[in-house]
């Protein structure tokens, strides 16, 4: 009635969930840690669910390309769709485009761990934690000096 179970196969898809949740996780945790409200449970949990998808669709009944292409296809739209409920417009300003664009991000790492692609899983997880992080303060010192408003009374420096 069911097939047999394949312990290896098993436990080396357990190894890419678990894998994508890890990879996940310093992203979620920075983002929690900074109390922004996308962080620690999300980042993770897509990570593992794309990586579910992915797996499902590279199981033998669904071992064609175009079921592959579709399931992804489904997965780059469900991320865009919590991206999408991240990204706030308030006060004249867009809020969220960084958390929708890491979401993004992680829903390709774990794509990327399915298909046992660790290092590159690892450098995005590590790319988007640095743009994240390292990048802010760049970004701030930006935004101050193209918003502050300028003095006609005042010559520039």
């Amino acid at each position: 009635m069911f097939p047999p179970l394949d312990w290896p196969g098993t436990l080396r898809d357990v190894t890419r969930l678990l894998a994508a949740y890890l990879l996940a996780l310093p992203v979620g945790w920075y983002r929690e840690r900074e109390s922004h409200s996308v962080g620690v449970r999300t980042f993770p949990l897509v990570a593992m669910a794309s990586c579910g998808y992915v797996l499902l669709a590279s199981q033998q009944y669904m071992n064609t390309v175009d079921a592959r292409s579709r399931v992804i296809q489904g997965l780059l739209a469900g991320i865009g769709f919590i991206g999408g409920g991240a990204i706030l417009r308030a006060d004249g300003n867009v809020h969220g485009t960084a958390t929708a664009a890491s979401i993004f991000t992680t829903g390709v790492l774990g794509a990327m761990v399915a298909e046992d692609r660790y290092i590159l899983a690892a450098l995005l997880s590590l790319v988007n934690l640095f743009t994240l992080r390292v990048l802010l303060p760049v970004k701030t010192r930006i935004d101050r000096g193209v918003n502050e408003p300028t003095d006609p009374a005042q010559p520039p420096t």
